[in-house]
């Protein structure tokens, strides 16, 4: 089996301060390096920067906040998003802490494709600048990439 590396994502942000504060003190990440205009965190042992990027506005002028989904065992995924695959226990304890913090879930944490292939623990939210979030956990890992 390959050995599992970390992997490092940038995502843009439009109020850095925010969501720095939202990283560290939510999500509980450790800040590691920072510039007037990126902030490197510790999710999961996974290299996330956030970057400042200006908030887009629509040819309208109007910002544009539309959340694409997707269909996905009845509900309704965001499209784009990201997280990290958590062992079960650390899933509970998170899920249980995010709760306890008032995070308002997309999708609330619940088992997606019960007594199916690929069963797993999962849940949505967004950060303060709209990303999507999505952190999962199977209580067998070799469902991961089951068929």
């Amino acid at each position: 089996m390959q050995q599992i590396t970390p992997f490092h994502i940038a995502i843009p942000v439009h109020n850095l301060a925010e969501c720095r504060k939202f990283y560290r003190e939510t999500l509980n990440c450790e800040e590691g390096r920072s510039s007037d205009h990126w902030v490197d965190f510790n999710l999961f042992g996974h290299q996330l920067v956030i970057h400042y990027k200006p908030k887009p506005a629509s040819p309208t002028g109007k910002t544009d906040e539309g959340l694409h989904t997707n269909p996905v065992d009845g509900k309704d995924v965001p499209v784009p998003h990201y997280g990290v695959v958590l062992p079960w226990d650390v899933f509970e304890t998170f899920s249980d802490d995010l709760k306890s913090k008032g995070v308002n879930f997309i999708i609330e944490p619940y088992i997606r494709f019960k007594g199916l292939v690929g069963e797993q623990a999962t849940m949505f939210f967004l950060d303060p600048a709209g990303n999507a979030l999505e952190f999962k956990a199977f209580k067998d890992m070799g469902q991961l990439f089951a068929k």
